[in-house]
């Protein structure tokens, strides 16, 4: 067997409209479907990458950390950091918790949690040319980010 993609990511929520709010008008992810306490969006990679599914507000929080489970997963919004400070603006702007900025070398990253207090990282690509051609020569770090 061999792996080919990341297919797609589920999420319970307790509140589906809040967790719509936040990936759809937020973070501008395209809504493919909604009703029945679900919620799928796609960037058009493929049928659908997030599926939201509503539990309610009496399902149990995730847990503090440490834990074992999710940490975060990534969101790739572009190649420039412009296309990334106007993000940390808007993200402000909405009063969203951001609870991390990171240059990774081959990402610049911030990390902000969702109404259910999941980790979200929205990231741009640093010289995407340079690791695409040879992935094993491109330093991964963790740094404070300053754009």
């Amino acid at each position: 067997m061999e792996v080919k993609e990341l297919g797609h990511i589920v999420l319970y929520v307790k509140d589906l409209d809040a967790s719509r709010q936040f990936y759809r008008d937020l973070l501008g992810w395209k809504e493919i479907i909604h009703g029945r306490g679900v919620a799928a969006y796609s960037s058009g990679r493929t049928h659908h990458e997030l599926l939201l599914i509503q539990v309610g507000h009496e399902a149990a929080p995730i847990p503090a950390k440490p834990r074992v489970g999710l940490y975060h997963f990534g969101l790739k919004i572009g190649e420039s950091d412009d296309v990334l400070r106007a993000a940390i603006a808007r993200l402000r702007e909405a009063e969203v918790p951001i609870v991390g900025m990171s240059d990774h070398g081959v990402t610049h990253s911030v990390y902000l949690l969702d109404p259910d207090g999941n980790e979200v990282e929205i990231y741009i690509d640093v010289q995407p040319a340079q690791w695409r051609e040879n992935p094993t020569e491109v330093p991964m770090y963790t740094r404070p980010l300053r754009i």
